[in-house]
């Protein structure tokens, strides 16, 4: 940076921002905060010889996950990203699992309704195939039903009941 205002670095560490300062590009002096966190969790001599391995146009993004790396480690200093990742992962398990609830009610409104349209079918369970369901009296096949829906899988004709209306999520 040469003579006006130190980098973040160089105002941090107490020393001359020298013109070829290797982290005034990347921690401008109005932004402390981003090379202090850097500096704390990995050292300004680590980074240092971090950013002088790598070719100077992934410099930028190195320096970006660097501070995502050491703001995450400062928040949770065992698991760091990786603690912030295996939550995101558990949030979109449960997401699905919700989806899947959904759809599976969905999927026994409709039938509700097809029976309420027409109450003379019954429903049987294919004996080689568990996951399909042959609705006799008209040509509608539904395939892979999920297992999660739970149809009685013994016995070859059921008399369907009408469905009570519930919520899963009450």
């Amino acid at each position: 940076m040469g003579g006006s205002s130190p980098c973040a670095s160089c105002k941090l560490l107490r020393r001359r921002c020298a013109a070829d300062c290797i982290f005034a590009p990347y921690f401008p002096s109005d932004d402390p905060h981003k090379f202090a966190v850097v500096h704390k969790v990995f050292g300004a001599s680590n980074i240092s010889k971090m950013l002088q391995e790598l070719p100077i146009h992934q410099r930028s993004d190195a320096v970006s996950s660097l501070v995502f790396e050491a703001n995450a480690r400062v928040r949770d200093p065992v698991y760091g990203c990786v603690g912030a990742i295996s939550y995101l992962q558990k949030q979109v398990s449960k997401l699905q699992m919700q989806l899947a609830m959904a759809q599976a009610e969905i999927l026994c409104l409709q039938m509700q309704q097809a029976e309420t349209e027409l109450p003379s079918l019954q429903y049987q369970i294919d004996p080689d195939e568990k996951s399909s369901i042959l609705l006799h009296g008209s040509n509608l096949m539904i395939n892979n039903l999920p297992q999660y829906l739970n149809f009685a899988s013994s016995g070859s004709v059921i008399h369907q009941d009408p469905l009570k209306r519930e919520s899963l999520w009450t």
